[in-house]
């Protein structure tokens, strides 16, 4: 097995985990931290992926990891329209927040 490989898939998990619970509080600083994360690690996996592949037992693993990980980041995405569209009336000049 090439648990280098499916260590960065867990390690992609774990961040986009962590996302989901930073989003779920409204901590949107967080998010954006671990989402520069993310994108290392994924920068990191393409490049271990070029030089390795995984076993046949190993791709069902990662099946399921990129389940979850699209799992997580559907609900980031959910969690975070209300956000954007305060954002965007900020942007506009027409803040809808109540302070």
């Amino acid at each position: 097995m090439n648990s280098e490989l499916l260590n960065y898939y867990e390690a992609i998990e774990q961040a986009s985990a962590d996302m989901l619970s930073a989003a779920r509080t409204g901590n949107w600083d967080e998010v954006v931290k671990l989402e520069g994360a993310c994108v290392l690690l994924i920068s990191q996996l393409k490049s271990a992926a070029s030089q390795a592949q995984l076993a046949p037992g190993e791709s069902q693993l990662k099946t399921r990891i990129m389940q979850r990980i699209l799992l997580n980041d559907a609900e980031i995405r959910h969690l975070a329209e209300p956000w954007l569209e305060d954002l965007d009336h900020v942007m506009k000049g027409k803040s809808r927040m109540v302070h």
